[in-house]
């Protein structure tokens, strides 16, 4: 019910969009998270919306989720990336229509996309 799509291996500095696409039902009255897991390490929060957004320090200034407004769709620009955002992208919905930073509180997830940041 959820895609990810738009990883890939990109140079420190650079730039990739990743984009998650709903279908089955529409997630209009949820609040939308994408997360990343690198190896070893735990799923971590990034960014969310419903209408606030809220992102991760690691990755506020460079990072910008957005939401069509047929909300389908749920975009992650990742600008001037680093070595350390190489992990695994998850998108994930919540039902409950208020932010929270914990996987646990989220009912839907993609399936993943890979980023992998060169030095």
């Amino acid at each position: 019910q959820l895609q990810a799509s738009g990883g890939g291996l990109v140079q420190a500095g650079g730039s990739l969009r990743l984009s998650c696409a709903a279908s089955g039902r529409t997630f209009s009255g949820y609040f939308m998270g994408w997360f990343r897991q690198a190896p070893g390490q735990e799923r971590e929060f990034v960014a969310g919306m419903i209408r606030a957004v809220y992102y991760a320090d690691s990755v506020k200034g460079r990072f910008t989720i957005s939401r069509d407004n047929a909300k389908t769709t749920v975009d992650l620009q990742m600008e001037s990336l680093k070595p350390e955002d190489t992990a695994v992208y998850f998108c994930a919905a919540r039902r409950f229509n208020w932010y929270s930073p914990r996987p646990t509180d989220y009912d839907y997830w993609g399936q993943g996309t890979q980023v992998t940041v060169s030095s």
